[in-house]
């Protein structure tokens, strides 16, 4: 009775926070030394049989004419030693269309391919869109007493369902069982999630309820998935309904089912459906847990309901799942968002005096706030002391406080900045890179710029086009075109070369800088150089013109 009263009491507070808004192995015994393949991106050891001369012969011979398949050439005379060998080959040298009509040739003669080839030729097939000879080899393998892995299955139900064959997936799935290789939690998490993405919701419901009484097991993950997709696109109420129709067949919600339903509506904006849900789990007796409710909290803070949030956080304050730091990282988070700095301090405050610890996550969420509102020497405080407040400060700490005060123009401090990481024993990336570099050609210090892309190139950091592109115009708005020659070179001799039609818009760029002249230096001194080819300048010059 207890129990009831608290579940109880608990709905009435909920709900109107959430209606505000409206294998089997085969026995069949190869007749050849053991081998793994490598093949269609599955690594497999080789260990591959010495084939004698003659079988060398006929496949130089295929090699040198491939219509010898289509009329089945030599190999309607070989033995199955013989064409598992050759089998084994076409694989190893990518030959997939061949050895499937080999496979096709073999079947005629009464011949059992290598199982192991017969995998690797499927996937090969698959990944070339060719189902239906895909569908083919596995056909002979399990008439040839083969049994397909569970991975090439479901990577035929997959491709299948993608080009909405659903009969033909449903087939074969009823095919699995029988072969020896039954479905698992993705062959029917494939079709379902298929059937509602064609429309075909009342198909998706009968389909799972026929697999559960031919003794499919009641996989929870499935049974999850069936509910939230119901749920999704024909309402909570209808999910509802199936959620009771399935308690008939041995299919019972979780807290999980129910977790995932609440993230659902709340994705949706449907806090509607979000209070139906809530009360159907509490109907059975069932608490939300944390994850519910930050689940819950995460969407309300996303559309800024704030006044909800709080009422949410005070029924977590007095019931068993109390706020984590999940939880406040989760409200600071959508405070920022919101531009709202002050209540985002206010929580931190609170996250404290309840006895949390704030982690880095919780400070650089507020840096990334303060930075983006110009607040840099706040944020400085902040980075400052944490090494008191027990965090270390990691490489995205450091990045967006930088990326921070050039945007403010402070490249000073930035630059320090930069120094004090180096010291600390934490590396930049190219981020916080591109961001000194894009600080300094704003502030026109292109040299120092200069330098910090000569660092990169030095420590083999990635420069990009518009990297490049900034510094370069910087260059040749300062007079100094030989340079940015040197820095086009530069980006020549990487591994991202640009095409002409770059080198041409650069050019464009600097003469709409109001570079006329630098402009047509530069655009002779690539073509003095090689770099762009006379002919192909004639539209630029025209432009500058």
């Amino acid at each position: 009775m207890e129990h009831n009263h608290a579940s109880h009491c608990t709905f009435h507070r909920l709900l109107p926070v959430c209606q505000f808004g409206g294998s089997r192995k085969s026995e069949v015994e190869f007749r050849r030394s053991a081998f793994v393949l490598r093949c269609s991106g599955q690594q497999r050891s080789v260990c591959i049989d010495k084939v004698n001369r003659s079988r060398r012969d006929i496949w130089r011979g295929v090699q040198k004419n491939p219509l010898w398949l289509s009329f089945d050439g030599p190999f309607v005379d070989n033995d199955a030693d013989s064409n598992n060998d050759i089998l084994e080959s076409f694989c190893n040298n990518g030959k997939i269309m061949e050895a499937s009509n080999l496979i096709n040739t073999m079947a005629r003669k009464s011949q059992i391919p290598h199982f192991p080839n017969c995998i690797n030729i499927i996937r090969g097939l698959i990944n070339m869109n060719r189902i239906d000879k895909a569908s083919d080899v596995l056909r002979v393998m399990v008439m040839s007493g083969g049994v397909p892995d569970i991975i090439t299955y479901n990577m035929l139900v997959g491709v299948l369902c993608k080009k909405r064959y659903l009969k033909t997936a449903i087939d074969l799935l009823e095919d699995m069982s029988l072969s020896g290789c039954p479905p698992d939690v993705i062959t029917y998490n494939t079709i379902l999630r298929s059937m509602f993405d064609h429309g075909h919701y009342d198909q998706a419901i009968s389909f799972w309820k026929d697999q559960l009484r031919k003794g499919c097991p009641a996989y929870l993950i499935t049974y999850t998935v069936l509910v939230e997709l119901v749920c999704r696109h024909c309402g909570a109420e209808r999910a509802m309904e199936v959620m009771e129709a399935m308690e008939l067949e041995g299919c019972y919600p979780d807290i999980v089912t129910y977790n995932s339903l609440v993230n659902s509506t709340c994705k949706e904006g449907n806090y509607g459906d979000t209070g139906v849900v809530i009360l159907n789990l509490l109907s059975r007796g069932m608490e939300p847990n944390v994850i519910t409710y930050n689940t819950l909290l995460h969407g309300l803070c996303n559309r800024g309901y704030w006044d909800e949030v709080d009422v949410i956080l005070s029924i977590m304050i007095e019931t068993s799942s109390p706020p984590t730091n999940i939880t406040y990282n989760i409200l600071i988070n959508g405070l920022c968002k919101h531009g709202l700095l002050d209540r985002a301090v206010d929580y931190l405050d609170r996250m404290v005096c309840r006895g949390y610890s704030p982690d880095i996550i919780t400070y650089n969420t507020l840096l990334g706030a303060l930075c983006k509102e110009g607040m840099t020497d706040d944020a400085l405080d902040i980075l400052h002391s944490l090494g008191n407040l027990g965090c270390s400060p990691v490489l995205i700490t450091y990045n967006t406080v930088i990326d921070g005060l050039t945007r403010q123009k402070d490249m000073e401090k930035a630059m320090s900045l930069y120094k004090e990481m180096i010291e600390k024993g934490v590396s930049p990336d190219d981020i916080t890179y591109r961001s000194l570099i894009w600080g300094f050609c704003r502030e026109d210090l292109v040299l120092e710029a200069v330098e910090i892309l000569r660092e990169m190139n030095m420590r083999n950091y990635r420069i990009t086009t518009s990297m490049y592109t900034v510094v370069i115009e910087g260059l040749c708005k300062n007079n100094q075109v030989d340079l940015g020659i040197e820095f086009l070179e530069m980006m020549i001799s990487s591994s991202r070369k640009p095409s002409e039609a770059i080198y041409a818009t650069l050019v464009k760029g600097v003469a709409a800088s109001g570079m006329r002249e630098e402009a047509i230096m530069l655009q002779k001194k690539l073509i003095e150089r090689k770099v762009l080819k006379e002919e192909s300048m004639l539209e630029t010059q025209v432009a500058l013109k």
